[in-house]
């Protein structure tokens, strides 16, 4: 089925708006309040998951993640279920390779500039991977496996080297180039259409995003001041408290 975006526009639209709304939603301080806490008060003040962490344990900063993921992975699959099947008048371009990761982009905004929360967000990594990890295999499910282990492999650099914030970005970084490669594939004799060029700019903004959000902590890092992230410590703290 073939659509033009000239007379669709307004779907997008809606479908950013949405998206945005859904990552305005901020679980970290609700999950914290629940536990008689505000988390922007605890830690480094970030309301996300690596600071959940630091201050509940690794339990509640994984309930924390997959709930962030969540919102990234919510508007990733209405952007694919909606538009499965179509593609842009007069182009072989699948609609739903833009829609996903256009609305998904927006789901990270909303964390990371929430205007629930005077703009000041999380960081945007879970939201990200969430969208990468579905946006990857929603169309391919057997890349699923593939997925969870570039995840698996984010943790393991964590709990290994203990660089939280360096951990997070280079997994960012390796589903954005995981997508980008597919796309090029896919799209390699159509590079300079119009649709593939903004999903690859799409792709490159998860980047700018979350790696701008993370500044400080680069800074922190190159200058030998960063607070290390240690998953025995959170695993320790937590058996110790019960």
């Amino acid at each position: 089925m073939s659509i033009s975006f000239a007379q669709t526009w307004y779907w997008f639209v809606l479908g950013c708006v949405i998206s945005y709304f859904i990552g305005c939603f901020n679980f970290a301080v609700l999950i914290s309040k629940l536990k008689h806490k505000d988390i922007r008060q605890q830690g480094s003040g970030n309301p996300g998951t690596m600071n959940m962490s630091r201050t509940f344990g690794w339990k509640i900063g994984l309930i924390n993640f997959l709930c962030d993921a969540l919102k990234g992975i919510i508007p990733v699959m209405c952007g694919h279920l909606i538009f499965a099947g179509m593609y842009f008048e007069n182009t072989a371009f699948a609609v739903s390779d833009l829609s996903r990761y256009l609305f998904g982009l927006c789901a990270v905004i909303g964390h990371v500039f929430p205007m629930t929360m005077r703009f000041r967000g999380g960081k945007g990594i879970a939201t990200t991977l969430g969208v990468f990890t579905c946006g990857v295999t929603c169309e391919v499910g057997w890349y699923f496996p593939i997925a969870f282990a570039l995840l698996v492999g984010v943790v393991i650099y964590i709990y290994v080297f203990e660089w939280g914030s360096m951990g997070s970005l280079i997994g960012v970084s390796g589903f954005t180039i995981w997508q980008g490669i597919i796309f090029f594939l896919r799209y390699q004799n159509m590079l300079q259409n119009g649709y593939v060029i903004a999903a690859f700019i799409i792709l490159f903004a998860y980047n700018v995003i979350t790696w701008l959000a993370h500044r400080v902590n680069l800074y922190k890092l190159m200058g030998g001041e960063e607070h290390r992230t240690s998953i025995k410590k959170m695993i320790h703290k937590k058996k110790a408290e019960n």
